[in-house]
């Protein structure tokens, strides 16, 4: 079977031509939330149910949805329930993302740190690491006490870790060596 990520991409392509053409951020919007109703566990045993037709799982699903869902985003729910791929949604919504972000010269950054931060805190990193990576990022902050102190940083594939423990995971390897 062919991998989710290479049958998700030609429809989030697809996808993504319809949003830039109109309101690229609320097509985004309605992305995500379509995502989110595709992974809860009563709609995927509904999409999953052969006696159930593709027209009812496709108005059945648009009915979940909260934001209103305009004649392309029916088409296109109406598309993937006919061929079977609205548990697809997930990773189509992932790669509508990626290709958002390229799009807009941006990135998402997930930042780790030891403590809370404030928000002034986060916007002088994300000044900071926008310099370093020379592009705009989206930064999305969890808390980790196990850092111990510092800031992890995760932008794509690159990761910058500034934490005590990581210092510590070095200063180890090298007296180990």
């Amino acid at each position: 079977m062919a991998e989710l990520a290479t049958i998700a991409r030609p429809y989030a392509e697809a996808l993504f031509r319809v949003a830039k053409s109109s309101n690229l951020a609320a097509w985004a919007e309605l992305v995500s939330e379509m995502s989110q109703a595709a992974q809860n566990a009563d709609v995927k045993a509904l999409v999953q149910n052969p006696k159930v037709p593709a027209a009812m799982v496709a108005e059945t699903f648009i009915s979940v949805l909260k934001s209103p869902v305009n004649q392309e985003a029916k088409n296109f729910i109406t598309t993937l329930a006919g061929y079977h791929r609205l548990l697809l949604l997930p990773e189509i919504a992932a790669q509508f993302h990626d290709l958002k972000n390229a799009h807009e010269g941006s990135a998402d950054a997930s930042i780790s740190s030891a403590f809370e931060l404030t928000a002034a805190q986060v916007s002088d990193l994300c000044a900071t690491l926008e310099a370093k990576f020379g592009r705009k990022l989206n930064p999305s902050v969890t808390v980790d006490p196990a850092l111990i102190g510092g800031v992890r940083v995760v932008v794509g594939d690159e990761v910058l870790d500034t934490s005590v423990r990581a210092k510590l995971q070095q200063m180890q390897l090298a007296l180990t060596a």
